[in-house]
C-alpha cells in the first residue's frame, strides 16, 4: 500500500518565486484557473466537472485537510508541484497513485502538467516532470503513467526527453442517446453474460488482444487477476450502490472458448454508460464486434454511451462511426518503467 501524507502546512508563501510543494487551501482556486486556461480546447464533461470541483473545496477552509484524504482530486493535487514566477502561480503538475495492484508495483499517474502560454517555453514544465519523477522515485514508485493528447506535439516531446515510451493510441467515443442509428440483423452470434468461474479464461484472451506493454485493457485497466476477478464483497458493494460492471461475451459454440468481450460500467455518479471492447486476435473479429455494438447500441439506445478503444483497431473503429459515436478524444498512453 502506498503511504501517503498530505503537505498543507509549513510551506513558502505563494509569492515566493520557483518550485514548490502544492499548498492545498491556497492554490486550489488558482490552480483552478489555471488549468481550465490551459486544457479549454480539449476539456471534456469531466473535466469541466473537476473544475467546479476544485473551485468548490477551496472554500472548505480548515476543513480541507481532512477532506483531502477522502477526495481522489484533492489527494492528487496535494502531492503534485507549482511553480511561481512573478508572484503568480504559472505551473503545475498533479501525481496521483493509480491504485494498481501491488504485484504490478507502485504505479504513479502524472496530469495536468499545465504551464501558462505567455510563461511556456521557459523550460518550466520540464522542472515540474523532473521534480515529480524525483518524488515518485524516492517512494520507490515503480513506474510512472500519463495520458497526452495524440496532437499536443510538445507535450509529447516533453515526456520523451524524460524518459516515456509509447504503449499505444486511443480513442475515446461517445455516442448521444438523442441519435438514432440503424441496426444490422441479427447477429447469429449468440451474447451472454460471463461466468463467474470464467474469470480466468476472460484474462487469457485480454493477454493474447491488450498486453500490458501496449496499455492493458484500457486506462488504469491493467491486466492482472484483480481486474478480472470480482469478490463477493465487491460484488455486493456494487449492488448496494447500483454500481458495477456488466461482463458480456461471445463463445464458440463447440469448445467454449470465450472469443470476444464487452464490458460495460455504469453507476449513479456516472453521465454514461462507459465500454471496453476486445477479441481474440485469433479469429476475424468484425463479425464479433460488430455483434456486441449492436447488442449495446440496442439495448441503450436512450443512453449516452462511451468506449475507450484503441485507435490502430480501424475494423471497430469504422463500426462505431457506422453506429453514430463520434470521437472525443485521442489519446497517447505513455509509460516510464523507474
Amino acid at each position: 500500500m502506498t503511504r501517503i501524507s498530505l503537505r498543507t502546512t509549513a510551506l513558502p508563501a505563494p509569492s515566493v518565486d520557483g518550485l514548490r510543494p502544492v499548498n492545498l487551501r491556497e492554490d486550489l482556486r488558482p490552480l483552478a484557473d489555471l488549468i481550465e486556461l490551459v486544457f479549454a480546447d480539449s476539456m471534456d464533461s469531466s473535466g469541466r466537472s473537476a473544475i467546479r470541483e476544485m473551485r468548490a473545496l477551496s472554500h472548505m477552509g480548515r476543513a480541507l485537510k481532512l477532506i483531502a484524504r477522502m477526495n481522489e482530486l484533492a489527494l492528487g493535487i496535494s502531492l503534485g508541484f507549482v511553480y511561481v514566477s512573478d508572484g503568480k502561480l504559472v505551473g503545475n503538475v498533479s501525481v496521483y497513485p493509480a491504485g494498481y495492484p501491488k504485484a504490478l508495483g507502485e504505479t504513479w499517474i502524472l496530469a495536468n502538467v499545465a504551464v501558462r502560454p505567455d510563461y511556456q517555453r521557459r523550460g518550466i514544465a520540464h522542472i515540474l516532470v523532473e521534480a515529480s519523477l524525483d518524488m515518485i522515485r524516492q517512494r520507490g514508485g515503480a513506474r510512472a503513467i500519463l495520458q497526452v493528447n495524440c496532437d499536443n506535439m510538445a507535450a509529447q516531446k516533453l515526456y520523451e526527453r524524460h524518459g516515456f515510451i509509447y504503449e499505444r493510441a486511443w480513442r475515446i467515443w461517445r455516442r448521444s442517446g438523442f441519435m438514432r442509428s440503424p441496426i444490422s440483423g441479427s447477429s447469429r452470434h449468440r451474447i451472454s453474460h460471463l461466468h463467474g468461474s470464467e474469470w480466468a479464461a476472460e484474462l487469457a484472451l485480454a493477454e493474447a488482444a491488450r498486453p500490458n506493454s501496449r496499455g492493458g485493457v484500457g486506462w488504469q485497466k491493467p491486466l492482472h487477476r484483480s481486474t478480472f476477478y470480482t469478490p463477493l464483497r465487491k460484488r455486493l458493494l456494487n449492488m448496494i450502490s447500483l454500481s458495477g460492471l456488466e461482463r458480456l461475451v461471445i463463445r464458440d459454440e463447440a469448445s467454449r472458448e470465450i472469443l470476444a468481450s464487452c464490458w460495460l460500467e455504469s453507476g449513479l455518479s456516472f453521465s454514461s454508460i462507459r465500454g471496453w471492447l476486445f477479441a481474440s486476435p485469433r479469429v476475424e473479429s468484425k463479425p464479433y464486434a460488430q455483434a456486441l455494438i449492436d447488442y449495446v447500441v440496442s439495448r441503450h439506445e436512450r443512453a449516452t454511451i462511451q468506449i475507450e478503444h484503441p485507435r490502430d483497431d480501424e475494423v471497430a473503429n469504422q463500426l462505431m462511426r457506422d453506429h453514430q459515436f463520434k470521437v472525443m478524444r485521442e489519446l497517447w498512453h505513455m509509460r516510464l518503467d523507474l
